[in-house]
C-alpha cells in the first residue's frame, strides 16, 4: 500500500487534478438536484417575458426551454442507452489473446462486484498471469474481493493512489512496466473504456478492452451523468493530448522517485 504522504508528493506533477475533481464534484452534486437545475432554468424561460428591459429575451427564455427539455431528456433509458452505444461503437473487440495482466479499474463500491466477478472469470481462463487493481479507495477493496474469489494473494497486485483515470494509467504504468507488463486487458464499465483504452495506450500499453457491465440497480439519473462525464472527458483529455503519446519522464519519475510498492 503506497502511503498518503507518498500519494500526495507523487500527484504533485498534475496538480490541476484537485481543482478538476473539485468542480466535477459540485457539478455531479448540482446536476443531480432537479429542483437545483430547473428553478433556475425556469426563471431564465420566465423572466426575460415579464420586464421588456431584457434584450434578446425571446432567445434567452428559448435557450432556457431547450436546455430544460435536454436536462429531462437526457435521464430518459431509452436516451442513455444511446448515448453508451456512441462510446462503445468504436472500441475493438475482445480477441482473447492472453495479456501480461489484467488491470481493473474502480469507480467506486457500487461497481466493484461486477469488476471482480469479470477480472476473476479472466484470470480463472488463463487470460493473465497477474491482476492488478487501480484506484484511490478501491483497489484494497477489490483484491478483498477477489480474494474472496479464490484468487491466490501471490498473483494480485496494486495501487491505491489514483484519483483519476490519467492517474490510473501513470500509477499502473510506474508499477507494472518496470515488470515487463506491455499488453494488458482493461476492466472498466462500458462507457469509461473508451477514455480509459486510450489514456492507457498513451502510457505505452497494449490494451485489449473487456467491459464489465453497470451495476443494475444504478439510477437513472446516475447513469446518465456517468456518461454526460465519459462524453465531456473525451473532449477535455483528447483538448489537453493525454491521449497522445506520454513522455517517459513522468513514469521513471514515479519509479525512481516514490518506488511505488504494490497493494496487497
Amino acid at each position: 500500500m503506497l502511503n498518503p504522504a507518498l500519494c500526495a508528493h507523487a500527484s504533485e506533477w498534475n496538480n490541476s487534478n484537485h481543482y478538476w475533481l473539485l468542480l466535477k464534484s459540485l457539478l455531479v452534486s448540482w446536476l443531480s438536484s432537479p429542483p437545483l437545475v430547473t428553478l433556475p432554468l425556469a426563471c431564465m424561460i420566465v423572466l426575460p417575458w415579464m420586464t421588456k428591459r431584457i434584450p434578446w429575451r425571446r432567445q434567452v427564455s428559448g435557450l432556457g426551454t431547450v436546455l430544460l427539455l435536454i436536462y429531462f431528456l437526457a435521464q430518459l433509458p431509452p436516451t442513455t442507452s444511446l448515448a453508451i452505444q456512441g462510446l462503445v461503437e468504436f472500441l475493438p473487440a475482445d480477441s482473447g489473446a492472453t495479456a501480461d495482466a489484467i488491470v481493473v479499474l474502480g469507480r467506486g463500491e457500487q461497481f466493484s462486484n461486477n469488476r471482480v466477478e469479470v477480472a476473476a472469470e479472466l484470470w480463472k481462463e488463463h487470460r493473465a498471469k497477474m491482476i492488478f487493481a487501480s484506484g484511490i479507495g478501491d483497489a484494497p477493496q477489490i483484491l478483498q474481493l477477489l480474494r474472496d474469489q479464490g484468487i491466490p494473494n501471490r498473483v494480485l497486485a496494486g495501487e491505491d493512489c489514483s484519483r483519476t483515470t490519467e492517474e490510473n494509467a501513470y500509477f499502473t504504468a510506474a508499477d507494472l512496466k518496470p515488470q515487463g507488463v506491455k499488453k494488458i486487458l482493461l476492466v472498466t464499465d462500458p462507457p469509461h473504456m473508451l477514455r480509459a483504452l486510450l489514456t492507457y495506450r498513451g502510457y505505452g500499453f497494449n490494451v485489449i478492452p473487456h467491459p464489465s457491465p453497470l451495476p443494475s440497480n444504478l439510477a437513472p439519473m446516475k447513469e446518465a451523468l456517468i456518461v454526460f462525464y465519459e462524453y465531456a472527458g473525451l473532449v477535455s483529455y483528447g483538448l489537453q493530448g493525454r491521449f497522445l503519446p506520454q513522455s517517459s519522464s513522468k513514469v521513471k519519475a514515479a519509479q525512481l522517485d516514490w518506488k511505488i510498492p504494490s497493494v496487497s
